[in-house]
């Protein structure tokens, strides 16, 4: 049974359950994972307790775990990339293991990209502060390339915009930044934002290929290990 700590936003969490349906190679119902979602939206807003202007979300996430904990779950995936700043604690003091979303998108870029050297990074300021995606990168011999401050800007245009429903002005920031990436000298783009693959859902076909999405990848893990494939 596999938990899924949601909410960070509903839509966000909303695309990871088809993602994990998509990933799943089911001819039946009975075939598909066994999920608990739990989406609960009133978690405070996690990059503001990253960067110190907020309180902690780490308790109402906790709530969470211990919900599907208790309603049979096994293992636990974040349908927030922000979120992962509190994997440490959550398994911790949760009692469950955590799939690590960026060890599966990093996993998809190797499988993708082997080749890549330079790996672009779409996500939030609070994600970028806290280092996971790119500490990863490092360990498998590979620099980070960063937006700069109005890209970053962008982004966060783009996020909201998805949170607010606004996906077509969603699409018009985040495009545009993952393009001067690319230019910039990465070889592919990790997009470590959940609401970010939504903005990017539509790219041009041009673009799609050089997009590693998160979300999808941490749906692929998450059913290679509901059907024993990895362990945590």
């Amino acid at each position: 049974m596999l938990g899924v700590l949601g909410g960070m936003g509903p839509l966000a969490t909303a695309d990871f359950l088809a993602k994990l349906v998509a990933a799943t190679p089911a001819a039946i119902d009975q075939e598909h994972v066994p999920v608990l979602a739990y989406s609960v939206p009133q978690v405070p807003d996690r990059v503001p307790a990253i960067l110190g202007n907020g309180p902690s979300p780490l308790p109402a996430m906790l709530k969470g775990v211990a919900t599907l904990k208790t309603g049979g779950a096994e293992a636990i995936a974040i349908a927030c990339n922000t979120a992962h700043y509190w994997h440490a604690e959550l398994v911790k003091q949760g009692g469950l293991p955590v799939l690590h979303i960026a060890d599966a998108a990093l996993a998809e870029a190797r499988k993708s990209a082997p080749r890549a050297r330079s790996i672009g990074l779409l996500a939030t300021e609070g994600t970028i502060a806290a280092g996971f995606y790119q500490q990863r990168f490092e360990a498998a011999g590979c620099s980070t390339l960063l937006p700069e401050a109005a890209d970053q800007a962008l982004l966060q245009q783009a996020i909201t915009h998805v949170k607010s429903g606004k996906l077509p002005e969603a699409a018009a920031c985040a495009e545009p930044v993952a393009r001067r990436l690319l230019a910039g000298g990465a070889d592919v783009l990790i997009v470590g934002c959940t609401e970010l693959p939504i903005a990017l859902v539509n790219a041009p076909a041009d673009l799609r290929p050089q997009l590693i999405d998160a979300t999808a990848a941490l749906a692929a893990a998450s059913v290679a290990w509901a059907r024993g494939t990895v362990s945590i």
